[in-house]
């Protein structure tokens, strides 16, 4: 266990996706270990970025993917990635508007292929959204209507203003946003799952509390709290 209080916060940069679970498990973690988190939660694209462009964190947390090319080019100790949690992408409206069919793979193809304004995130799920648009034939035919939320700005953002009809993001970050109305996760056979994982940076100047952040945050005490997001332990 780190020492109270006498080590300088500890830094961690993370994507949007896991910044509420962060924030109520790094206030759970200082209560029985004195130890302050300082959490800055970005786009996964512009946190990855920012890792490789040296900037000094002890921790980071993002999608598994970007986290292994980030191992892979010594920018967070390979030795000390670990999963952390599964985190599903779910399907929402702007409040106030009908309520489309998602309940099977057919169904959201359908309300898919009938929505004029489509809007989904950089990062893994957007990627995994477009191909899955692919294998259903339909990304040729909505190429005009697919709307990518610029880096940092939430889908639920934009549902909730009106700027896009159908909007595709983690359920964690649609969980707290007020004005849209939420149809549940994708379905079984389009689901698009997204696993975010944690690890050391190579900047740390305190490595062993940042690694014992770490083992905390992949424990079963955590699990509650990924529940309570919408995630689920990995």
């Amino acid at each position: 266990m780190p020492s109270p209080s006498s080590s300088a916060p500890l830094r961690c940069i993370s994507s949007m996706a896991t910044r509420l679970l962060l924030e109520e498990l790094f206030a759970a973690y200082a209560q029985h270990s004195g130890l302050v988190v300082a959490l800055t939660s970005v786009g996964g694209v512009d946190a990855a970025k920012r890792v490789q462009a040296g900037e000094p964190v002890d921790l980071v947390v993002v999608a598994d993917d970007a986290l292994a090319k980030l191992a892979a080019a010594g920018h967070v100790r390979p030795d000390s990635v670990r999963a952390l949690v599964h985190s599903p992408v779910a399907v929402a409206v702007p409040a106030g508007r009908p309520t489309p069919d998602i309940s099977t793979e057919a169904a959201l193809r359908r309300t898919v292929a009938q929505a004029l304004r489509i809007g989904y995130s950089t990062g893994p799920s957007g990627t995994a959204l477009l191909k899955l648009l692919e294998g259903w034939g339909l990304l040729a035919l909505l190429k005009d209507h697919l709307i990518q939320a610029p880096p940092g700005v939430p889908v639920g953002q934009m549902l909730a203003t009106g700027q896009v009809d159908l909007g595709f993001q983690q359920l964690s970050e649609l969980l707290p946003v007020q004005g849209i109305t939420r149809l549940g996760t994708m379905p079984e056979g389009a689901q698009i799952i997204s696993t975010f994982s944690g690890a050391v940076a190579s900047s740390s100047t305190q490595p062993e509390q940042a690694q014992a952040l770490l083992s905390f945050l992949a424990s079963d005490a955590a699990a509650e709290a990924k529940a309570r997001q919408g995630m689920t332990p990995a």
